[in-house]
């Protein structure tokens, strides 16, 4: 059975930083696209970043571009998302999510897999 576990969320100051990561079973992790997602209160869920399955090309959400930065190590079955110069506006539930796939894709609806979730805060 796939499982995704996200962790490292929590609450900093504006301007602060986070790294979230996300750990994979039940699946071959290695031939999947990897996503970082976000929902906030009373919104719909966002794209933030993807990755291919070798880590080779990745794409950012434009109000993250320069800020955030998603990584994967296949040999861990983990995938990353560093988080630096956090705004109020992140604050949000992130969601991790696995997709196989032809080229990574931001869209939710093409994931297969997704984690239950890590709270974000960011205090102004």
């Amino acid at each position: 059975q796939a499982q995704l576990v996200e962790s490292g969320g929590g609450l900093v100051q504006a301007g602060g930083s986070l790294k979230l990561s996300c750990a994979a079973s039940g699946f071959t992790f290695n031939t999947y696209h990897m996503g970082w997602f976000r929902q906030a209160p009373g919104k719909e869920r966002e794209f933030v970043a993807t990755i291919s399955w070798n880590g080779r090309n990745t794409y950012y959400a434009d109000s993250v571009k320069g800020r955030f930065t998603i990584s994967r190590d296949n040999a861990k079955v983990t995938v990353y998302l560093q988080m630096n110069s956090l705004k109020a506006e992140d604050t949000a539930v992130y969601y991790c999510a696995a997709v196989r796939n032809q080229i990574p894709t931001r869209r939710s609806s093409d994931y297969d897999y997704w984690g239950q979730g890590t709270q974000v805060t960011v205090s102004s």
